[in-house]
């Protein structure tokens, strides 16, 4: 599979190459694009970014088999009572299954070294039916790390460097914002220090709770080729990750995060008559508005159109702004720091914030504990259906309002 993606890289970095040179023999004479240059590289911005999805899924599949590989060796080692191998007895991802489908009551589950909540003397948590909630400290920690992984997936914003708090319980949480960064000054011999305090506020992290459910017959639950532990955390952790995901970006705050995408600082206002499109002096003004030490750090975030939009910039020196990542999972950069794209950032237009750059390690989540799943057989009942909840608390909210994100919006009209 390694093999197939950096073939996809290369076919992905031809086309960038050959799309440079139509613009760049345009730039050369002076004059717009033909129609047939313009049909061309139109064509090529469709295929690289055909090509990066195609990278990222192959990439996303790669690292899910390494995973199942880890996953399927810790799971299937000795078991710590002395009774022999694992080849012995079912696996652990055997009796999940069993668990799911109520063949039996209860999996005995390793944890030694793994789980700070252990049974210290024997290393064994136990884990029953599914009917009852299955909360922090008694869902399986491989569970819990599989739904969490397919959440980062499905996150743009946890992809980031943001800062994420895990609490175990859900009363709201209050920490230090700063507003306003303090300064130093030159003072004279002699001459009294005046004190210069920087400005603090606090912001609120609450537990809105976000929820799930998935559906599955009793046909699945009982196939014993089925991973319906990976089935069930994948569905979970995706559909989680939507729930959050654009509140995290967009949300308002009231009775839900605040998004960083509201509470970033504006750098910028595009040009009117463009329909709220950026130029590459927008996106170059946008990146110097956000202090040096923030900047270095730095992350932007837009969505996928809108990056097709910014491959097509040069800078005064003629170079593009936007580079194609040249390894397997390395990301693509502008203006030499990473994107990460967010179906949730707002569309190019008229007065909308449609691309944010800065350090998101400024913007805080709190997570409360784990994933709580519940299983009903009765919900569906007529359907013959098995019904699984999942529901997952969580907060979010921008600790740095001095300028650590800030934003493009397009220009009014």
């Amino acid at each position: 599979m390694e093999t197939l993606i950096k073939r996809l890289m290369e076919t992905r970095a031809n086309e960038w190459d050959e799309m440079q040179k139509i613009m760049n023999r345009a730039d050369e004479e002076k004059r717009d694009l033909l129609a047939e240059e313009n049909e061309q590289v139109q064509r090529a911005t469709d295929s690289i970014g055909n090509l990066d999805e195609r990278i990222e899924q192959l990439t996303d599949l790669h690292e899910a088999n390494k995973r199942a590989a880890e996953q399927r060796a810790e799971f299937e080692r000795t078991l710590p009572d002395g009774s022999g191998p694992a080849n012995q007895r079912p696996s652990y991802a055997e009796q999940f299954r069993q668990l799911a489908s109520k063949q039996i009551d209860e999996v005995v589950i390793d944890l030694r070294g793994l789980y700070p909540d252990y049974d210290r003397n024997t290393g064994l948590v136990h884990v029953r039916d599914l009917t009852t909630a299955l909360d922090a400290d008694i869902v399986p920690v491989s569970f819990v790390r599989r739904l969490y992984e397919h959440l980062v997936e499905s996150s743009a914003i946890r992809r980031t460097n943001v800062t994420v708090l895990t609490t175990s319980s859900g009363e709201a949480l209050e920490l230090p914002k700063t507003n306003a960064l303090q300064t130093a000054q030159l003072t004279a011999e002699g001459v009294t220090i005046v004190e210069n305090d920087p400005s603090f506020a606090k912001i609120t992290l609450n537990s809105y709770k976000f929820t799930n459910a998935v559906q599955i017959t009793p046909e699945l639950l009982a196939d014993s080729g089925v991973d319906v532990e990976g089935f069930i955390a994948r569905d979970m952790g995706r559909a989680i990750a939507d729930d959050m995901g654009e509140d995290f970006i967009v949300g308002d705050g009231t009775a839900k995060p605040n998004g960083v995408s509201t509470a970033s600082v504006l750098a910028k206002t595009g040009g009117t008559g463009v329909g709220g499109l950026f130029t590459a002096d927008d996106l170059i003004d946008v990146f110097y508005a956000v202090i040096e030490q923030y900047a270095n750090r730095g992350t932007w975030m837009m969505r996928r159109a809108t990056e097709g939009e910014a491959r097509k910039l040069k800078g005064s020196d003629n170079n593009y702004l936007w580079q194609p990542g040249l390894q397997v999972g390395s990301p693509n950069l502008l203006l030499g720091q990473p994107v990460v794209n967010d179906p949730f950032m707002a569309a190019v237009g008229l007065s909308a914030v449609s691309v944010l750059f800065g350090d998101f390690s400024t913007y805080v989540i709190r997570d409360v504990g784990s994933v709580s799943i519940k299983r009903s057989d009765d919900f569906a009942f007529l359907d013959d259906l098995v019904t699984f909840k999942g529901t997952w608390r969580s907060d979010g909210d921008q600790l740095d309002t001095t300028g650590a994100i800030k934003h493009f919006v397009g220009g009014a009209t």
